[in-house]
């Protein structure tokens, strides 16, 4: 099995099935296939090529895919976002074949490497490449928050062990009808390319994000299960408590991609009514690592323990090992206390980083791959995330993790988003900062008190400024590094 063959089995098998509705277009699974084979006979790539890939969420987006599968080509997403002289960057790295863009997007990319998407190759046949399970299937570049994007090489193995082991985690079956609502050129929505095709289920795509017109997209085509970022999952929530949720078909709402609020998934779980999953996992992942997946006997306990394990990131998905290390690599107890990095190896982590064999080695030591991500273990093996390592504040020689002020802060009625984040100081080393979003008026002393009352002192934010929306990177996490930057 292959991702081409993938496809190739659900038209087989389900022929005359529904598979995308994007706006007015309707497509069954026979129709998918022979779109997505025309385009590979449109495209000519041979095995080993690149095609880069530069548009929104649309019925287009999983024709590509397919068809560079079929071609035993690497598929590059690009993030919509990334301004000119960044998608340059990542081309000059990626040197794709050739660059396909919407319409309204080509302009952003160079003269040279431009070909406009205009959806005109009609359907076709073609015969597939022979591939092999570790040939390299997609290539993610990273936000490069941390640095120049890097690109992820994910293989044939790593995405279809993937798509298999979430279709079973997650009770993924053909009735189901998935919500592309995250950006598809981001892991946190990509992964259900393969997994919703494989089980035979539906594709619903909403071409940019508006919380009152994704309500309104889920009412009516009976969305029943998607992943969005914690910002989409707040707004989402903020229409439906304003207008009430309508009659969905939601059974599943998973978020990914950045740590969420307990309170907002208690809103959630109130206004939908439906199970709620957090995730963890990262590009080098595909993406998942943890699930936080409720066992049964965990149904016994009450609305706030439930709600506690519900907002702890999870255990190890199917297909991986997942530890929690000290700085010499041995594990830390699994007390829930003790802080570790997270390494993690299985069959769906990439094998490294395109033509960057250094940091392929500096995060792959040992059979493992290092996260850089900080967790306490409990004893059943369910990890919580209390930081990046980047982004752990040391100020007077305490350690302070973000998330747990930015999950304090988010606990005050007034404040809808938090980011806390480390600023330079001469006396304390760094100084705890925070920039919040509010959903109803509060005065900057009223979140000071707050705080006060829920952290040791030295936690606290030392500076609290009120925007209008946070910096976030093109797949909606919080850019922290452009809050310290911003900062000097």
């Amino acid at each position: 099995m292959d991702v081409w063959r993938l496809l190739e089995r659900a038209a087989d098998r389900w022929p005359d099935r529904l598979a995308v509705v994007d706006g007015e277009l309707h497509r069954t699974y026979a129709g998918l296939r022979a779109r997505a084979a025309g385009l590979a006979a449109t495209l000519e790539l041979a095995p080993g090529d690149r095609v880069a890939y530069l548009g929104r969420n649309s019925a287009a987006y999983l024709e590509a895919t397919f068809a560079a599968a079929a071609s035993s080509s690497i598929l590059v997403p690009l993030n919509t976002r990334l301004a000119p002289a960044e998608l340059a960057l990542i081309l000059a790295d990626a040197q794709p074949r050739l660059t396909l863009a919407d319409e309204d997007l080509a302009d952003k990319l160079p003269a040279g490497q431009r070909r406009r998407l205009t959806g005109d190759w009609g359907d076709g046949t073609f015969e597939p490449e022979e591939v092999a399970p570790d040939d390299p299937v997609h290539l993610y570049y990273t936000s490069g928050t941390t640095g120049a994007p890097k690109g992820v090489v994910l293989t044939q193995r790593n995405v279809l062990e993937h798509a298999l082991a979430a279709t079973s985690e997650l009770d993924i079956a053909d009735d189901d009808v998935w919500g592309h609502v995250a950006p598809m050129f981001h892991l946190a929505d990509a992964w259900a390319n393969l997994a919703i095709t494989g089980a035979g289920g539906r594709h619903v795509i909403a071409p940019r994000f508006d919380a009152r017109e994704v309500l309104d997209l889920f009412a009516r085509e009976g969305v029943t299960i998607t992943n969005l970022v914690p910002t989409m999952l707040v707004r989402l929530v903020v229409e439906a408590e304003q207008r009430g949720p309508g009659d969905l078909a939601l059974r599943q709402l998973l978020s990914g991609g950045a740590p969420i609020a307990p309170d907002t998934v208690e809103r959630l779980l109130a206004v939908f009514g439906c199970e709620y999953t957090q995730t963890y996992g990262l590009t080098e992942t595909s993406p998942f690592l943890t699930l936080g997946l409720l066992q049964p006997h965990h149904r016994e306990l009450d609305a706030a323990q439930q709600l506690a394990l519900r907002c702890r990131t999870g255990r190890a998905f199917e297909t991986v090992e997942v530890e929690v290390v000290d700085d010499e690599g041995e594990p830390v107890a699994n007390d829930d206390r003790a802080v570790g990095e997270i390494r993690a190896r299985g069959t769906t982590v990439s094998p490294g980083y395109w033509n960057r064999p250094e940091e392929t080695a500096l995060a792959h030591r040992d059979g493992w791959f290092y996260t850089g991500d900080l967790a306490t273990i409990d004893e059943e093996g369910y990890l919580r995330i209390v930081d990046r390592r980047k982004d752990m504040i040391l100020t007077g020689g305490e350690n302070v993790f973000s998330i747990e002020v930015e999950d304090v802060l988010t606990a005050h009625p007034a404040v809808l988003e938090a980011a806390v984040y480390g600023r330079p100081d001469p006396e304390w080393g760094e100084r705890v900062c925070a920039a919040v979003v509010l959903e109803r008026p509060a005065e900057i002393s009223e979140l000071e008190a707050h705080c006060r009352q829920h952290l040791a002192g030295y936690k606290c934010p030392r500076l609290i400024e009120v925007r209008e929306e946070l910096p976030r990177t093109g797949s909606g996490k919080l850019s922290k590094a452009q809050l310290r930057d911003e900062r000097g």
